[in-house]
C-alpha cells in the first residue's frame, strides 16, 4: 500500500531515490514509500496522534526490493554490517513491514533534529544513545513511544527503524516500485 494514498500529510524524504544517502547514489528510481496494509494503517494512526503535538511523520523508507538490500550489504564494510540487513536472511523492509521515520515540525516546516542523523552508522544511531541534547532525546523517545504503541518495535542499532508486528508472516519480495 502506498503510504501517501492513505495519508497525504505523511512527509516523504526518500533519500534512496537521491544521492543523499550512505551509498552516495540513487538506489530507487522513484521517491515513493510502501508498506503492507496493516503496517501502513498503524503508521497513519501514529501520524494522527502526532498532529495535535505539532508534528507529522517524516518517512525515509518503507518497502525495499531485495536487490537493493544486497547492494547495501555488499557495499558496506563488515565492521558496519549491524546497520544493514543480511540479504541471506532478507530484511523486514523486503517484506514491506519496516519503516524508517523521524518527526516533521509542522510549524517550522522542517525535520526535527535527533541525537544522530538518519542512516548514520555510529553509536549515535542507537535508540539508547544518551548523547545529543535533552530535546533531541525527548523527540526520539516520543517517536519510539508512539510507534511502539501501534505495534512497531525499534531496531536496536537505529532509532529511526521500526519493524511492524507479524513481519515474519510476509514473504521477501524483490519488486520494483512501478510493479507494486
Amino acid at each position: 500500500m502506498e503510504l501517501t494514498t492513505l495519508d497525504p500529510t505523511l512527509q516523504l524524504d526518500i533519500r534512496y531515490a537521491t544521492p543523499h544517502n550512505f551509498m552516495g547514489r540513487p538506489l530507487y528510481s522513484q521517491a515513493r514509500a510502501f508498506l503492507q496494509r496493516p503496517a501502513a494503517e498503524a503508521l497513519v494512526q501514529v501520524n494522527a496522534e502526532l498532529k495535535p503535538l505539532g508534528y507529522w511523520l517524516l518517512v525515509f523508507d518503507g518497502y525495499r526490493p531485495w536487490r537493493i538490500t544486497k547492494q547495501m550489504w555488499d557495499s558496506t564494510p563488515p565492521e558496519k554490517h549491524e546497520f544493514v540487513a543480511d540479504p541471506q536472511l532478507g530484511s523486514r523492509h523486503n517484506r514491506g513491514c519496516a519503516v524508517d521515520v523521524s518527526l516533521w515540525d509542522i510549524a517550522a516546516n522542517r525535520e526535527v533534529p535527533m541525537p544522530g542523523d538518519y542512516d548514520e552508522m555510529s553509536f549515535r544511531s542507537y535508540p539508547t544513545y544518551a548523547g545529543g541534547t535533552a530535546e533531541q532525546r525527548e523527540h526520539r523517545d516520543l517517536l519510539r513511544r508512539l510507534m511502539e504503541a501501534h505495534g512497531f518495535t525499534v531496531l536496536p542499532a537505529e532509532w529511526w527503524h521500526f519493524d511492524f508486528k507479524g513481519w515474519q508472516s510476509y514473504r521477501i519480495q524483490d519488486f520494483p516500485f512501478d510493479k507494486l
